[in-house]
């Protein structure tokens, strides 16, 4: 058993492990050649200011007096610059996001692997391409694009991590530093002609990374008044900022300014999965380059913020948010970063035909030497009878298509140009998604086969160790077969790894293919095992071999479709609820046949809750302590032991003792840190201390129960729960303490089971 455990354990690692090979492979593609405008750019220097956290329906939409809170962005987007909505993707985390602005492309998935704390490869940036930038701000964000760089023309100034407190008073005093320290830079550069001289070239970044609005939305809700007023407090920083640089520049009109966010927030102050409240951040444009606000009527949008928001008759331009990236190259002429795949938005440009048509043809040669390095890559490590190219857009495709822009610019139909590099640029897109994901299928259908052999390994051991459907296997039949099986398998090995050296593919591969030879071998090894179940199925009838495959169809596919529709789980625990009916166990017991129903329905209620957007309500918390305090002495008292004097009846009393006191205190805990929370004092030294104590014996109290089933497994419920109540801030409190009841009722519904089935097999005289 052992053996099985620690075979199953690596087996299970390694189909771990491949889901970071098959889906959270690098997109970054090494070795391009940068591509910039040839014109010259409308803008010296850019300002990038970006609000972590905020969302776009927040900072567009009026107050209850119909006052806007951003009073000076407000009368940016009506009189001077452009607006829109910027769409972000999973993960929508702060790492993430300015990746995706800032080098224009989505953030390495691999990266998950190191909690979004940096890219795995160093990358090439908008900053990095900059002659000089300069960046303000938080100490997880600004290093990436400084490690990234080539040399040290990315300088950063940061606060340090302590000032990034959830639970400080006051969290939009990190903006009034940003803003702060960037007014003193300024008037240091006065007097300091090195600087000055630097700051007066072409091809300058300021960044301006704004914490306090994501640390607010963290702590108090996007819907606070904490997170509102950061809001203004933005705007007003912003303002004076603008003024500051426009002052240093003797408002010589070479600035572009873009206002932006990395993501929003849920109602309920989180981030990072998909909800639309996550994925949609303003953008503001405005300064060099940036065209004015545009007159728009009948805007027709997925959402209906429009009306709401009282901008329905300014033209509104939604952008991806790696779309910026190319925006900002484009606006002060440097080269468009390397692994970029962001797309020029055109409408938010103010210059001739002839810059937007050279801008975007730069802006599909940029993304074609991607696409061509990719497949390059590609077919040298494929042998050349199984290479499959991308068949929508040839090399030979390419050249004609970038001669035909080239026609169409001579002949100045820039639009012709600008049309046909979009399909240039839509193909070479797909084309670089397809490499990407090039040896998906092969990888995934290696992984699935070694994971069916695992399942079937798991059931012919079941069977052949704990049923009397496995005969002995006789030594006739192992002359029969011990000879060529082993030959076969150890062949197909050989194959696989000569092909798999011929390619020069990763160790890893060597695992995800070689595992199921293994695997299979061990299966096809007990193939009396399987022919004895077939053999004992096909003694049943038919229609009740059927009935039981779609019977486990229909529950696996249940749970699947649960991963993307919840409420699926109400209809599986109403089924289930009717099990005691469709048995005999209704009439033998009725208790607990009645206790069944009764926890399956009440658990059928909780898939259809709101998952987010509700407040807090600790008094469900508290109430869910105190309910499973009681149902503990209910099954204490039930099993016996308090009746009981023997030593170990002692310890688990104790035990038992021990564990009703940590749920006390886990209640004390989340009513003392909510009620200090609420009164911005932060969590208390003594509450920390208490919490991972209390975390620390959930694991260790449950050794010294008793190894009794029930008395076990009351003690294993007792100490998860102490340490689940800590995280609970509502009804989830209550999901553990009901599923707990319902597992103790099955366990006695089973035993029930087998008494019946026993009680069947005696003969009657």
């Amino acid at each position: 058993m052992l053996t099985f455990l620690l075979i199953g354990f690596l087996v299970h690692l390694v189909f771990f492990s491949s889901i970071f090979d098959i889906y959270f492979t690098s997109p970054l593609v090494l070795g391009t050649t940068p591509h910039q405008v040839p014109h010259s750019p409308p803008a010296k220097r850019l300002v990038l200011f970006v609000a972590d956290g905020l969302r776009a329906d927040t900072f567009f939409e009026l107050d209850t007096n119909e006052q806007t809170r951003s009073p000076f962005l407000r009368d940016v987007i009506e009189h001077r610059g452009s607006w829109g909505v910027s769409h972000t993707r999973v993960p929508t985390e702060s790492r993430p996001g300015h990746v995706a602005l800032i080098a224009g492309f989505y953030e390495d998935v691999s990266a998950v692997a190191k909690g979004w704390k940096e890219n795995p490869v160093e990358f090439d940036s908008v900053f990095n391409e900059s002659k000089h930038a300069w960046c303000w701000g938080s100490p997880d964000i600004l290093p990436m694009f400084a490690k990234g760089a080539s040399g040290d023309h990315v300088c950063t100034h940061m606060y340090p991590h302590e000032k990034e407190d959830f639970a400080a008073e006051d969290a939009s005093r990190l903006d009034t530093w940003v803003f702060n320290e960037v007014k003193n830079f300024f008037e240091k550069a006065k007097n300091n002609e090195t600087l000055a001289n630097k700051m007066k070239g072409d091809q300058i970044v300021y960044f301006l990374h704004l914490l306090g609005l994501d640390t607010n939305g963290h702590a108090h809700r996007p819907k606070s008044s904490e997170y509102k007023e950061n809001i203004r407090i933005v705007d007003k920083g912003i303002q004076e900022i603008v003024s500051v640089i426009e002052d240093f520049y003797e408002h010589d009109k070479k600035t572009s300014f873009i206002y932006t966010s990395d993501h929003g927030m849920t109602e309920w102050g989180s981030h990072g999965a998909g909800h639309p409240s996550e994925t949609l951040t303003p953008l503001v444009t405005w300064g060099a380059g940036i065209n004015g606000p545009q007159l728009a009527s009948n805007q027709e949008f997925q959402d209906d913020f429009l009306k709401e928001w009282k901008l329905s008759h300014i033209r509104r331009l939604d952008v991806n948010q790696a779309d910026i990236a190319p925006l900002m190259a484009s606006l002060i002429g440097v080269p468009f970063p390397l692994n970029s795949v962001g797309i020029l938005p055109l409408d938010y440009l103010n210059n001739s035909d002839h810059f937007k048509a050279e801008s975007m043809l730069t802006n599909a040669m940029q993304i074609l030497e991607q696409f061509k390095v990719k497949m390059t890559l590609k077919k040298e490590t494929t042998l050349s009878f199984l290479f499959s190219p991308f068949k929508s857009l040839p090399l030979s495709k390419v050249q004609d298509m970038l001669r035909t822009v080239r026609l169409y610019m001579q002949h100045h139909q820039y639009e012709k140009a600008i049309k046909l590099c979009k399909f240039l640029i839509k193909l070479g897109l797909e084309g670089l998604s397809y490499y990407h994901t090039y040896d998906r299928v092969f990888l995934g259908i290696s992984v699935v086969l070694g994971f069916l052999g695992w399942i079937s390994y798991a059931f012919v051991l079941i069977i052949k160790f704990h049923t009397r459907l496995a005969r002995p296997i006789s030594k006739l039949d192992k002359l029969s077969t011990g000879n060529h099986l082993p030959v076969i398998f150890i062949g197909a090995g050989v194959m696989i790894t000569l092909f798999l050296l011929i390619q020069s593919c990763p160790w890893t591969y060597y695992i995800y293919c070689l595992l199921p030879v293994t695997v299979w071998y061990a299966v096809i090894k007990e193939f009396r095992v399987i022919q004895s179940v077939i053999n004992e199925f096909s003694t049943h009838s038919l229609t009740k071999s059927i009935g039981y495959l779609l019977l486990f169809i229909l529950g696996i596919e249940t749970v699947i479709a649960s991963f993307f529709y919840r409420e699926v789980l109400t209809f599986g625990l109403v089924a289930f609820a009717g099990w005691p009916l469709l048995s005999k166990l209704f009439h033998h017991n009725k208790v607990m046949s009645m206790s069944w129903i009764f926890f399956c329905l009440v658990l059928a209620l909780f898939p259809l809750m709101p998952v987010v957007g509700r407040s807090p309500n600790i008094s469900l918390v508290t109430g869910a302590g105190f309910l499973t305090i009681i149902c503990a002495f209910v099954i204490f008292t039930s099993i016996k032991i308090a009746k009981q004097q023997t030593v170990q009846a002692t310890v688990n009393k104790c035990v038992y003792g021990a564990q009703t006191l940590i749920i006390i205190l886990s209640i004390y805990v989340v009513n003392t840190t909510h009620s200090s929370l609420a009164l911005k004092h932060g969590v208390p030294l003594i509450n920390q201390i208490i919490s991972w104590m209390i975390l620390a014996s959930s694991f260790l109290i449950p050794l010294l129960s008793s190894t009794f089933l029930f008395q076990r497994l009351l003690s294993i419920y007792l100490s998860l729960m102490s340490a689940y109540l800590l995280f609970s801030t509502g009804y989830e409190a209550l999901f553990p303490l009901l599923l707990s009841c319902l597992m103790f009722v099955w366990i006695n519904l089973e035993h029930e089971m087998i008494k019946l089935h026993y009680i069947s097999q005696i003969p009657k005289f």
